[in-house]
């Protein structure tokens, strides 16, 4: 009998009947991986998803997160409390993917979001600094990106199947998304007050 891979912090498991397949819908800050024959879909403005995946075994998993601004002088800093969210939030879908049995040298992944949604909300664009930090993340830990759809100005949807690394996006062209930059600017209000916690070990 083979083992169910279940991730954690999706607040949303459906059936899909467009895919006719289950389904993980993830918000800002949640994360979501599997060993099991699904979907995991987002909605991105300005935040940015990580579509990780071990290209050998199917166990793959999303995250959906944003750098909290801290100002200028912590975007100077070589670790700043702002950078630290987005370590956190990547270690803790890689660790989950491998404790769910992924190899670290077969994982890859497939990047998302970074709009220019949250127009004049920080000094500088949150979007295109979320986008940056994935990027020079990801270099950094040589894992490999195999394709991107990052900056613009529309919100995307992400259908990510885990267990083949296949990922459709359709870019959302409305004028109105009110609901959307609502959520993410009640999340970046939250970073601003929740502490950086949990089990991963910030560097």
């Amino acid at each position: 009998m083979s083992q169910t891979i279940q991730g954690q912090f999706a607040t949303n498991v459906y059936f899909d009947r467009t895919f006719d397949c289950d389904a993980a819908k993830i918000l800002p800050g949640e994360y979501y991986y599997t060993g099991e024959d699904m979907l995991i879909v987002t909605v991105l403005g300005s935040c940015v998803s990580a579509c990780i995946f071990d290209r050998v075994s199917g166990i793959g998993g999303m995250n959906h997160f944003m750098l909290p601004d801290g100002g200028a002088g912590d975007r100077d800093s070589p670790v700043s409390a702002s950078m630290r969210y987005g370590t956190y939030a990547m270690e803790m879908l890689i660790n989950q993917l491998l404790k769910a049995g992924a190899r670290r040298e077969n994982l890859e992944a497939k990047v998302f979001g970074g709009g220019n949604v949250l127009r004049g909300f920080t000094a500088m664009n949150v979007g295109e600094r979320n986008a940056d930090f994935v990027r020079d993340y990801l270099r950094a830990e040589k894992m490999r990106i195999t394709a991107e759809d990052l900056n613009d100005i529309h919100p995307r949807k992400v259908y990510f199947f885990p267990r083949t690394g296949r990922v459709l996006v359709k870019k959302l062209m409305q004028t109105h998304n009110e609901v959307l930059v609502k959520r993410e600017q009640d999340y970046a209000s939250r970073l601003k007050t929740t502490p950086i916690g949990g089990e991963i070990e910030l560097f």
